[in-house]
């Protein structure tokens, strides 16, 4: 193991934990700034995600964005590559995918221009630490070439970190959404 990697697993480590008490403590409405954020883009076509594990849930403020314009999930085809979002519905029939997240029953791909992404660790300058598969860096990187793409981390407050082991193929966050504040970045 490199030295990097080293860092990487030990700062996932410490960022997993925070996440799980911060799950277990059950916030309500912990989606509330997320549906506001994403009222300013009605229409227009998003990702969120199915959580697993401790991941917060982004499904409430994606049923309201459905109401609006075409919603997706991410899908996983294969290692070293790019994420494919297919079209999601509240109460639509899912199947399960890789790494035990749902996914629509019946793939209908298309391209979003928002991802709403979650994620393991943030900091105030919107690096991301993801888990490890670089498939948002990958995607961000392939959808960012063909047109402005907005990225927004959805985490727990517990989930910011200070000095996170960044590599230069890490796609930077525009947004960090929490349960309780909305940061912004510059780019």
């Amino acid at each position: 193991m490199t030295d990097l990697t080293e860092i990487k697993t030990a700062a996932r480590k410490s960022a997993f934990a925070r996440r799980k008490e911060a799950h277990a403590r059950n916030i309500p409405g912990a989606a509330g700034h997320l549906s506001e954020v994403l009222a300013g883009y009605r229409g227009v076509p998003l990702s969120g995600y199915m959580p697993i594990r401790t991941e917060i849930d982004p499904l409430p403020a994606m049923a309201e964005a459905a109401a609006h314009g075409p919603v997706g999930v991410p899908v996983i085809l294969g290692a070293g590559q790019p994420l494919k979002f297919s079209r999601w519905q509240p109460e639509g029939a899912l199947r399960e995918g890789p790494f035990g997240a749902m996914v629509p029953e019946v793939d209908d791909f298309f391209e979003p221009e928002i991802l709403v992404v979650p994620l393991v660790a943030f900091d105030r300058q919107g690096g991301r630490l993801g888990y490890g598969g670089g498939f948002y860096d990958r995607t961000l990187e392939l959808l960012r070439g063909k047109r402005g793409t907005l990225a927004i981390g959805f985490a727990f407050d517990a989930q910011e970190a200070e000095d996170l082991p960044l590599e230069p193929t890490d796609q930077p966050l525009d947004m960090i959404v929490t349960e309780s504040r909305i940061l912004q970045f510059s780019r």
